[in-house]
């Protein structure tokens, strides 16, 4: 009987697990570790090419560095309607390795792409020509005199016969695209609000609010453009669960402004890039009003999360308001309290002060000379019993006066 079960309860239930076996593509996660695609990662979350791709397997992506995002006149003529068809145009539904580039035949290899099966292209012109010219791989589109190619440039990262990507200097158009279409793809840095996208957001009023009253957020915005910033966030939550101690808003404007600048990073460091960060201690907006190596963040990876230690809270990462090179802002889970303003060792100025009379008081037990000129009676006493020792001590001398006294009469006596 069991003999019969088994091969039938095998054929059952294998066909569930299949699916199971078959990898997930996560497109974005696997290109937000590459701050130089951001532009490209955007592009394809933001429209639904990126969920289109979670159920496949054995592709090919070709990626576009913002580099070369941001130059190319598709980029700035396509309409914003026809973006996502020029996404899938990017996408080879083969999985190529390295060494298929380098066996490319002399005639070249017709490729569909995904943007082939919506069936808006003309005959096969959704395909993509995969040669090599002067030994560089190349594509380009299979219709006559059309001027869209590209060169793949390098692959950065692969999941063996499940995706491939590589990265190409120029943004493919689909044979039939209308360059004189009106619409513009601006790159994602123009007239960025900050405290409207936290307060659209939700959670973030206190920040929000911080940040505007204070000036830091005009601060950001006027930066936008320069090295990029990545900004961490406390929630409204975060700061409700301040310890009473510590009242950001009694601060002075300028040191309250100072912690605020030290919830930014002078870079653009998207999620992946933090978790995987070389070096640890990196320095804030506030570094830069004060001198290098104060106010500072320690960001580490711990327990899969990204974890920012100040020195006094150690905050997480809770999930991301907005990753738009060169702007990245992170929600924490706790306020980043920097340790020259909040620490155990914000004194340590009145301790440094008194430390040199420690070392070279007066006498020979280096103590202060106001401290040397009590007598050890008086110091070693507890409380209430100075009186008591000092009465004693006078009792003792009256009583070795009034001896010597009885001692000279004996001694007129005897004489």
């Amino acid at each position: 009987m069991q003999q019969h079960f088994t091969p039938i309860f095998l054929l059952l239930v294998i066909p569930l697990l299949l699916p199971l076996a078959t990898s997930t593509i996560n497109i974005t996660s696997l290109l937000s570790t590459f701050p130089d695609l951001s532009g490209f990662n955007r592009l394809l979350s933001t429209t639904s090419v990126a969920s289109e791709l979670a159920g496949r397997s054995s592709i090919t992506l070709l990626a576009v560095p913002d580099r070369y995002l941001y130059q190319s006149e598709i980029a700035a003529r396509s309409a914003s309607v026809d973006i996502a068809d020029v996404l899938r145009y990017h996408i080879l539904l083969q999985y190529l390795s390295p060494t298929d580039l380098r066996t490319v035949p002399a005639a070249g290899k017709l490729i569909t792409t995904l943007y082939q099966t919506t069936g808006r292209a003309t005959a096969n012109f959704g395909s993509l020509n995969l040669t090599s010219i002067d030994g560089k791989p190349m594509l380009k589109s299979p219709a006559p005199f059309s001027p869209s190619n590209t060169t793949i440039l390098s692959l950065i990262t692969t999941v063996p016969y499940n995706i491939s990507i590589f990265t190409v200097d120029s943004l493919l158009l689909p044979y039939g695209f209308d360059l004189t279409a009106s619409g513009y793809m601006h790159p994602p840095v123009s007239a960025m609000n900050i405290t409207r996208i936290l307060i659209e957001a939700r959670g973030f009023n206190v920040a929000a609010s911080m940040l505007e009253a204070s000036g830091v957020a005009a601060e950001l915005e006027a930066d936008e453009h320069g090295a990029g910033i990545t900004a961490f966030v406390p929630t409204d939550e975060a700061f409700a669960g301040l310890p009473a101690t510590e009242r950001l808003q009694s601060l002075p404007a300028d040191r309250k402004a100072a912690v605020l600048r030290f919830h930014v990073l002078h870079s653009y460091y998207p999620l992946g890039s933090l978790e995987s960060i070389v070096n640890p201690v990196q320095p804030t907006l506030a570094t830069e009003d004060t001198e290098a190596g104060r106010f500072t963040l320690n960001i580490t990876r711990v327990n899969g999360s990204v974890a920012i230690d100040t020195g006094v809270v150690q905050a997480c990462i809770t999930r991301t308001v907005l990753d738009q090179n060169p702007v990245a802002i992170f929600a924490v889970s706790k306020v980043l309290l920097p340790r020259e303003m909040f620490g155990k060792g914000r004194g340590e100025g009145v301790v440094a002060a008194v430390a040199p009379m420690a070392a070279g008081g007066a006498g020979s037990v280096g103590l202060p000379p106001q401290v040397a000129e009590v007598p050890p009676a008086r110091i070693s006493s507890p409380p209430g019993m100075r009186g008591e020792i000092v009465s004693i001590a006078g009792t003792e001398k009256s009583g070795c006066g009034w001896i010597i006294w009885c001692i000279g009469v004996l001694l007129s006596l005897l004489v």
